[in-house]
């Protein structure tokens, strides 16, 4: 059989240093000498994995193709190859072909059109845990914005009415925009009166001050709590340092004005906590199921689910929650791996993950070198200071801007080591999960119940009285496996789901 062999790094900085692309090379030259296949084709290339759209990915799928044999896939590892489900489409269909069997020198495992369920769910594990691990790097760069924000500083665009700077220590910042910001008051003010629509005001700033504001930029300006000095991410509220523009009672008074303007009816239980509130649709019309509380005579309280049938009538039935809580356990209590199978699971992870220590190896020592760069030159520039050749303004402007770099480099190095210490926690979770989740399911509370089901099911939507789901991978491929019995090797792989 022809080979192609495919060796991948992410960044240019890996690629400049030849961190991994050599390694990746030799070994699966090696793998192919001793397997007797024969190297068609080898590409090496620098190319996100998490990326929408891989170029040079598609140029590997392409050929695979249009070949008029099978062609065997080599590649060093399952996240060499992708870090998400959206080729495990492309790859699976092509794989049932029996265009392309692909080889994971490093968990030792071939997907092939004969693989069973069990190596089949092991390739799909593999990239759930690469895909865990892109994650985490993700959410330390959030943790990142959030700590800024703690510290009252906007890590954003500027509002209107100030403007982002560069300090003289390369500090990016923000400070009042004199001119915008005298507009922004006269906006509040102008509103405060009561006397002014959005629509006149946009026509009294292009009057007076030859300015064109949106209806929706004003309308965003007189509902931002920035102006008077708090700022709102994500539903959450922070204290910042920038003087303000307005007090806190002229926001307040707008906002009183406005509400007059845009009063709506409230949902007589809006406020109470709902366990299934928002997460299941009508199969029929797609709207939303909504709960109501129902009292009986005799005083006991009981949850109901129905669609509004705001589309028209489609005979929608009312279900109990108890009915709902039963289902979605059912469902739990069918999603079970045996132990033999977890081992491999286990084994796949394991392999997986020596990649990642490679890597966050390799980004520690280069993040060592740079802080050990600005060390050494914080210990130059003093003794440059006790000499006397630089003054003690430049001394303090230079102290400054290499302790934040230092700082920076801190900063990764810990968010590095979390993310290696958090994919443990995520793999050890999601295994739990797989084997205890009908039991955690059961035991859970009302919150902790929402948290389960966004992690497994996807469009879960009712039907009459019973719910249908798709569920996300790999909780999909566990499913089809258990409830097929298909863990045995020799299974027909072909029968796998698509959802």
């Amino acid at each position: 059989m022809k080979a192609i062999i495919l060796a991948r790094v992410s960044t240019e900085e890996q690629l400049k240093e030849g961190q991994s692309i050599p390694a990746q090379l030799r070994r699966a030259r090696e793998y192919c000498q001793r397997k007797g296949l024969e190297i068609k084709s080898e590409y090496q290339f620098n190319e996100s994995s998490s990326k929408d759209h891989r170029e040079k990915f598609e140029k590997v799928l392409e050929e695979i193709k249009k070949s008029k044999e099978k062609l065997a896939l080599v590649v060093e590892t399952i996240d060499r190859l992708q870090r998400s489900f959206r080729e495990s489409v492309i790859l699976d269909e092509l794989r049932k072909q029996d265009k392309v069997e692909i080889h994971f020198l490093r968990e030792n495992l071939i997907i092939s059109v004969n693989s069973n369920s069990s190596e089949l769910l092991r390739w799909d594990m593999g990239v759930m845990f690469a895909r865990s691990y892109v994650l985490q790097l993700s959410d330390n760069v959030k943790r990142s914005i959030e700590q800024k924000l703690k510290n009252g500083e906007w890590p954003g665009k500027a509002p209107y009415g100030y403007r982002n700077i560069t300090r003289e220590n390369g500090k990016k910042d923000i400070e009042l925009d004199e001119y915008k910001s005298k507009i922004v008051k006269k906006i509040y003010e102008w509103y405060a009166t009561g006397a002014y629509s959005i629509r006149l005001i946009r026509d009294k700033l292009k009057k007076d001050y030859d300015i064109n504001l949106s209806l929706g930029c004003i309308d965003s300006i007189l509902k931002r709590t920035f102006y008077y000095g708090i700022m709102r991410s994500k539903d959450k509220l922070y204290p910042h340092k920038y003087k303000p523009i307005i007090t806190k009672e002229l926001f307040d008074k707008v906002q009183k004005i406005k509400a007059s303007y845009n009063k709506k009816r409230g949902y007589k239980f809006a406020g109470l906590p709902f366990l299934y509130r928002g997460l299941i649709r009508c199969a029929d019309c797609g709207c939303i199921i909504t709960p109501e509380r129902k009292i009986k005579p005799s005083g006991r309280v009981y949850h109901y689910y129905h669609c509004t049938q705001y589309h028209g009538k489609h005979g929608a039935q009312w279900i109990r929650e108890e009915e709902l809580t039963e289902q979605f356990a059912n469902l739990f209590k069918r999603i079970k791996i045996p132990k033999t199978v977890l081992k491999e699971i286990t084994k796949t992870l394991k392999s997986v993950h020596k990649g990642k220590v490679e890597f966050r190896k390799q980004y520690a020592q280069q993040l060592n070198k740079e802080k050990e760069k600005y060390t050494k030159r914080l210990e130059n520039l003093y003794l440059d200071k006790l000499d006397g050749s630089i003054t003690e303004d430049e001394y303090n402007k230079f102290y400054t801007r290499f302790r934040e770099k230092i700082n920076e480099i801190d900063g990764k190095l810990a968010s590095l080591q979390k993310a290696e210490d958090e994919y443990y926690i995520t793999a050890n979770y999601l295994l739990e999960l797989a084997n205890r989740a009908y039991e955690l399911f059961k035991s859970s509370e009302a919150e902790e119940k929402r948290q389960l089901l966004k992690l497994v099911l996807q469009n879960c939507t009712l039907k009459g009285r019973k719910l249908q789901f798709t569920l996300k991978k790999p909780f999909d491929s566990i499913l089809f496996c258990a409830s097929r019995q298909a863990w045995l090797p020799g299974e027909d792989s072909n029968l796998r789901p698509t959802a």
